[in-house]
């Protein structure tokens, strides 16, 4: 996978022979999208439902975003709940509710972190997000949904779509997969009321479908220790200088996270594994790491690493940045949707 991903983001041309087979799939994904979404419009949750999303495979920074929006909405008086499909997570049974002490192995890692760093907001993970939606409006008392990913989750009723692209990797060769990155074309972004790119593009062009989009960017905040909870403050030089940090990844786009720890005075070394990668303690003993030298994670990373933790294991805090005006106007356009449900509803 990681190599035809790389070939996406190339422009390779042998990918033009999959071209066919990414017009059946932009076809048959179509067909899909017309008839769920057909059948969602006439489905009315209790609350309105927004989805955080993407159009390409990989990571473009949905789980930072998701958990900003959810502090914003909550520091403006709203009570929102979270779905997600809880990727590559077995829980015991479906829909399930996600708790702080749950695992990275029943809920997937994207879920736990979204859990962990909102606390109490309530979280329900299933496959089918239409089933944990039900639940989550069953079992708790909330204003509004976010739903982690979805976008193409066409069953799922929505009120509001919200789409993050990746600023350096855009939409890579432009197709659909297999022959590119796309689950959809670009075409479907201008049915989308907010666009958000994740750090500044190259080039000084952006697809005329772009233009609109605010800009986001990732601001590491702290260093934490994942045995102590020691946080170190990452503007500086947190570790002793002369350090190798051996960076340590298992993310859909790792060079953003790499980056970031290039901006500090040490050597740093790059340890790649695949997205979502089952991290165990065998894997990090077999990079035969100096236990002086200090290994660097992200945070999804991190909670599938604590049970068997070093002294030397940290995680790169982070916080999404949004623009204020977009933030703004993005919660006023959720507080009138609430507004507008709970008048309904009233009425009924």
């Amino acid at each position: 996978m990681r190599s035809l991903e790389k070939a996406w983001y190339r422009k390779a041309g042998w990918l033009l022979l999959l071209w066919p087979v990414s017009l059946l799939f932009q076809l048959l994904a179509s067909i899909r999208r017309f008839y769920h979404s057909a059948v969602a419009r006439s489905q009315r949750p209790a609350v309105p439902v927004v989805v955080v999303g993407n159009i390409s495979v990989g990571g473009t920074g949905k789980t930072p975003l998701i958990i900003g929006l959810a502090k914003a909405l909550r520091k403006a008086g709203l009570r929102p709940g979270i779905i997600s499909r809880g990727y590559l997570g077995k829980a015991p049974d479906y829909p399930f509710i996600v708790e702080k002490n749950s695992s990275a192995e029943e809920v997937g890692d994207e879920a736990l972190l979204i859990a962990r760093s909102l606390g109490d907001c309530p979280m329900v993970v299933d496959p089918d997000r239409l089933r944990a939606l039900e639940k989550l409006c069953s079992s708790f008392h909330c204003d509004v949904v976010l739903s982690d990913d979805g976008l193409q989750h066409y069953a799922l009723p929505r009120d509001l779509e919200i789409v993050v692209i990746d600023g350096k990797r855009l939409f890579g060769n432009g197709m659909c997969l297999p022959a590119g990155p796309l689950r959809e074309p670009v075409s479907r972004l201008r049915s989308v009321p907010y666009l958000f790119i994740n750090g500044e593009p190259e080039g000084d062009e952006l697809p005329p479908e772009l233009e609109r989009a605010e800009r986001l960017s990732l601001q590491p905040t702290f260093l934490v220790n994942l045995q102590t909870g020691e946080k170190k403050p990452f503007k500086g030089a947190p570790f002793n200088i002369g350090t190798t940090v051996h960076a340590v990844t298992g993310i859909g786009n790792p060079d953003r996270f790499f980056t970031l720890l290039s901006t500090l005075p040490y050597q740093v070394r790059r340890h790649d594994f695949p997205d979502h990668h089952p991290f165990s303690a065998a894997d990090l003993e077999a990079l035969a790491i100096d236990p002086r030298q200090p290994i660097v994670m992200t945070q999804k990373d991190a909670v599938k690493c604590e049970q068997f933790a070093g002294r030397n294991y940290w995680y790169l805090a982070v916080e999404m940045k949004l623009p204020d005006a977009a933030l703004a106007s993005l919660l006023e356009t959720i507080q009138g949707l609430v507004e507008q449900r709970r008048g309904t509803v009233e009425a009924v």
